[in-house]
């Protein structure tokens, strides 16, 4: 679970749900924690939107974001975890829908009705996929409809988390950063390049993202395996590449 593994920048899989699946493990106490951790993080103010996003590929950002919006979920919250990742959609496979139609769709005006596009999925979780692959995700998803469609649903539920593509190879989520609440970046021992997470962090901040922290995930410390770790700053990252 959680284990390491080759970068496939080509194909998606499905993320393993441990919130569910082994909801006693350590990794779901760890879920549990960074969820604590983010609430504190935004306690200036009230937290609806949450974008996670990471630098590079195959840092966890899904598996993060979707166990965070089990966890949110369990806590009672009513939840919409959104799929903007429009190039490399993965939360589809991961609850066993179909993606034919979901935010590109609605965003490019190929929808009558956006609930077509959200599936109740477990208790308070509902979820909005991908949708086709469209010709240019960058500007539907800076589009004054995204920003509609965060705030329309955030008038329904209680928290939107939004699983963004990683922000250095495309600007989607720098698009996204100043149209939500707060954003976390997942970082992954052992793949994040530190001048990468450095880079991501500086994107971020020239796009006024409100940046709650940093998840260190698949942490290896020679007695546990795979779990998350959380930091609000980014010290860490920027003294070490000195």
């Amino acid at each position: 679970m959680f284990k390491r593994k080759e970068q496939n920048i080509t194909t998606t899989a499905p993320i393993n749900l441990t919130t569910i699946n082994e909801p006693m493990s350590v990794i779901t106490e760890q879920i549990k924690t960074i969820r604590t951790n983010i609430n504190f993080a935004a306690t200036d103010h009230q937290l609806r939107t949450l974008m996670v996003t990471s630098a590079m590929l195959g840092e966890g950002k899904s598996t993060v974001s979707g166990n965070l919006a089990v966890e949110y979920a369990k806590e009672g919250m009513q939840v919409l975890l959104v799929d903007a990742d429009l190039r490399r959609p993965t939360i589809h496979k991961t609850f066993g829908l179909k993606n034919h139609k979901g935010l590109s769709s609605w965003l490019a005006n190929q929808m009558d009705d956006v609930n077509d596009a959200i599936h109740p999925v477990i208790g308070n979780l509902f979820v909005m996929t991908s949708g086709p692959k469209p010709p240019n995700p960058a500007e539907l998803l800076g589009s004054n409809k995204m920003t509609e469609f965060l705030t329309s649903a955030t008038r329904k539920l209680d928290l939107v988390i939004v699983d963004a593509p990683p922000i250095l190879p495309v600007t989607d989520s720098q698009l996204l950063a100043n149209k939500v609440d707060g954003t976390v970046l997942v970082v992954r021992q052992g793949v994040a390049q530190k001048a990468a997470v450095r880079d991501a962090v500086n994107s971020l901040k020239k796009s006024q993202a409100n940046i709650l922290g940093a998840i260190l995930n698949d942490v290896r410390d020679g007695s546990h395996h795979g779990y998350y770790g959380y930091n609000n700053g980014y010290g860490y990252y920027s003294n070490e590449d000195k």
